[in-house]
């Protein structure tokens, strides 16, 4: 009888990997991200800490691994096209205030964003994981539209990302009020009146 083969090295890898991805999203949402140790992740996902270390520099790194895999990974699905900007604007922001609002994103979130404040090098990797990929989808369609007419020509299609998303990262960020839907397409129905091309003959 064959002697029988021993676990491959890459899927105990890959498995003890999601198990301190999983800990880590688990332990933040139940103490805090303040309160959440390497060893308390190391010991929720049954490795060794130096299995950690061997990975990740930080705890905020890891974090920020385990909220990139919740998110879904770092490349976002193409914004929807339909041809009504509005429409499609309003489709996205919506689901990111559903997002920012669900308990699952926003303590990790929160949590990275501060850490952010105190670690440059993890908010480099914070804004280029998770926040540069989605800002740029939102340009492109923005560009698209201002190929087919529908947002003026000269407009800067980064400030104009800035001028959709900044409302709602600083209702979110500052708890200053309810982040909505209705807020959502508030700030949606504001910035098309102010990317739309001018009447004719003016």
């Amino acid at each position: 009888m064959a002697d029988p083969k021993p676990p491959e090295p890459s899927r105990r890898s890959e498995r003890s990997r999601q198990a301190i991805l999983t800990a880590a999203v688990e332990l933040v949402g139940e103490v805090g991200y303040a309160r959440v140790t390497v060893e308390a992740i190391a010991a929720r996902a049954g490795v060794g800490k130096q299995t950690i270390y061997r990975w990740w520099p930080s705890k905020g790194a890891v974090v920020l691994d385990a909220f990139v895999e919740l998110s879904g990974g770092s490349q976002p699905a193409a914004l929807p096209d339909t041809g009504n900007l509005e429409a499609d604007l309003r489709t996205v922001l919506r689901a990111t205030a559903k997002e920012l609002t669900d308990p699952r994103f926003e303590l990790p979130s929160r949590a990275l964003t501060a850490e952010s404040q105190m670690d440059p090098a993890l908010a480099q990797q914070f804004v280029e994981a998770v926040l540069r990929p989605h800002l740029k989808a939102i340009q492109e369609r923005l560009r698209s539209a201002q190929r087919a007419g529908q947002v003026a020509k000269g407009v800067d299609l980064a400030v104009a990302v800035e001028l959709l998303v900044g409302p709602l990262f600083h209702r979110w960020l500052l708890r200053t009020a309810p982040l909505t839907s209705a807020y959502a397409d508030t700030v949606v129905e504001l910035v098309i009146a102010a990317l739309r091309p001018p009447p004719r003959g003016r």
